[in-house]
């Protein structure tokens, strides 16, 4: 039996995001300009309504206008082990704190995994609900992001209470 995704398109401060969801739940919230091949679907997605998307689309709202800081949803990860680890890995880092791509991998165990940890953070499907836009490098500086630096760095600033829904 095939699975079926279904996926719904959210007008957000930094973009439009296109959320995925199966039976399981979550699988990805996308950006406009995903780079191909950054999260990929085995199963057909077809566009419609269903109760993940529509609780996603109401606790990203609450999250974009301020009133909510974590997100209590069923997730669908699918990726390697290690991918999965460090994505549970992003989903402690706590609202409005940041952590670098080394103290993460300290923290799973892995001391000079930086790089890999980097490279599974790349790759998350679940955008703002698995906060990979909370990973920073070492000197705190904004490093790559799937939904762009601007993008990152209005997260980041919302997160902080600075920046305005529009």
């Amino acid at each position: 039996m095939t699975t079926t995704l279904v996926s719904h398109h959210m007008p957000s401060p930094v973009g439009q995001l296109t959320i995925v969801a199966s039976d399981d739940g979550l699988r990805a919230v996308l950006w406009p300009n995903e780079r191909d091949g950054r999260v990929t679907f085995a199963e057909q997605v077809e566009s419609g309504s269903h109760t993940v998307i529509e609780a996603t689309v109401e606790q990203l709202t609450e999250y974009l206008e301020g009133k909510r800081q974590d997100f209590d949803l069923p997730l669908d990860l699918v990726g390697t082990d290690f991918q999965k680890d460090v994505w549970e890995g992003l989903a402690r880092i706590p609202f409005g704190e940041t952590q670098s791509y080394g103290e993460l991998a300290n923290e799973l165990n892995k001391p000079g995994a930086a790089r890999a940890v980097g490279a599974a953070t790349g790759r998350n499907p679940i955008s703002i609900v698995v906060p990979c836009h909370r990973l920073v490098g070492s000197s705190g500086k904004l490093t790559g992001f799937a939904g762009g630096i601007d993008a990152k760095r209005w997260l980041l600033t919302h997160e902080a209470g600075e920046a305005s829904l529009f």
